[in-house]
């Protein structure tokens, strides 16, 4: 079975399309190292829950919107060679340097899953 990262994240509505080009780009590097999908998803209908949300998972500020990413891999150790490429490519790293990254790292929920189903 496939092996998938998944990430929350909130960004500045106003960057949002500063995010999708740095996205595009990130697709290409992880695509590149051997990722097999690679996606970004904003949000469409993710309502702030009373006890519990995507809004509330990331503390979601006026004029900031959710975003939902999630990367496909083979496996999870190819998920970690992949990975492992990815941090040392100069394209990603000339991406986090920029003083215009258009989303609160901080706020960011990421982890790593194996799949369960596939339909």
């Amino acid at each position: 079975m496939t092996y998938v990262d998944g990430f929350v994240l909130p960004v500045k509505k106003k960057q949002l399309a500063t995010y999708r080009r740095m996205a595009e780009q990130a697709g290409k590097v992880w695509r590149h190292h051997g990722a097999l999908e690679f996606h970004e998803s904003v949000a469409d209908d993710v309502p702030y829950g009373k006890r519990t949300s995507f809004p509330r998972s990331v503390k979601l500020k006026r004029g900031e919107i959710v975003v939902f990413s999630y990367i496909v891999y083979r496996s999870r150790v190819d998920r970690d060679r992949v990975m492992a490429k990815v941090m040392k490519d100069k394209r990603i790293e000339a991406m986090m340097k920029s003083e215009k990254v258009p989303f609160d790292g901080k706020r960011m929920i990421f982890g790593g899953f194996k799949t369960m189903v596939s339909a």
